[in-house]
């Protein structure tokens, strides 16, 4: 579990992040979403530490992450796995060797120990027997699925996920979540996705982080977030004429 209380972050004088308090919950999908520029993107990267907060406290499974020295930190750091957008594969590296990076850096493991898990990875994204193959020679899908195996290499306890289905198609971008969902329910995982994309939401959000000019606007699952009566929300959910008749047909049909 990852808590966050009361965080705020400015940059030269200018706020973007304004005392935010919201919990991300172990074996679900916790998305945070918003427009560009809302801070959803500070918001994470001030929860891994890439950013150092202003105010406020980070926990991570009640391991108070803000107080921490750079040697426990690391240590926290090490539970995490990450997938980044256009999943960040090492091109001069087959895909056997960018799932083996992390274990080889971070790992104490044995070099057998080293490659029977990264064959249990990409068994586990259905890359099987696809090891010796390059970034260059495989498909998009197949790349995000590559960096997933790569960001559950270490077991981790905590996944973030950055725009997981940008530049996929959308029946790719439906596999891709299906898989990240599986994988959260399978290893207990407390897995965080950064996104503006509706579908990808609505298809495997259980709690849902809505940020709107640096503050935590709303937060809802993907069931009330179709009827919400907040204003912002509405806007961001039904952007267009004929997505706001759907929103007014959802809400006259529960009440």
């Amino acid at each position: 579990m990852i808590e966050v209380k009361n965080i705020s972050k400015s940059f030269d004088g200018n706020q973007v992040l304004k005392d935010i308090t919201t919990e991300l919950w172990p074996g679900t999908v916790n998305f945070i979403i918003g427009r560009s520029g809302s801070g959803k993107s500070v918001l994470t990267k001030c929860i891994v530490g890439l950013n150092e907060v202003d105010q406020g406290e980070i926990f991570f499974d009640g391991r108070n992450f803000t107080k921490l020295n750079k040697w426990d930190r690391r240590l926290i750091r090490q539970e995490m796995g990450m997938l980044f957008q256009g999943a960040a594969l090492f091109d001069s590296m087959s895909v056997e060797e960018n799932v083996m990076y992390p274990l080889r850096m971070f790992s104490n493991l044995s070099k057998v120990e080293r490659q029977k898990r990264v064959d249990e990875c990409l068994e586990r994204v259905n890359l099987a027997g696809k090891n010796k193959l390059f970034p260059s020679e495989i498909s998009g899908g197949m790349q995000k699925r590559t960096g997933i195996a790569r960001a559950i290499a270490m077991n981790p306890k905590y996944l973030f996920c950055d725009e997981p289905n940008s530049g996929l198609d959308p029946q790719t971008a439906i596999l891709i979540d299906n898989l990240i969902k599986e994988i959260t329910k399978e290893y207990n995982i407390t897995t965080v996705v950064v996104s503006h994309d509706m579908p990808s939401v609505m298809e495997i959000g259980d709690h849902i982080n809505f940020i709107y000019e640096g503050k935590l606007w709303w937060r809802g699952d993907r069931s009330t977030i179709l009827t919400s009566e907040n204003k912002e929300v509405s806007e961001f959910v039904f952007p267009s004429a004929f997505m706001q008749e759907i929103r007014d047909a959802l809400r006259e049909g529960h009440r």
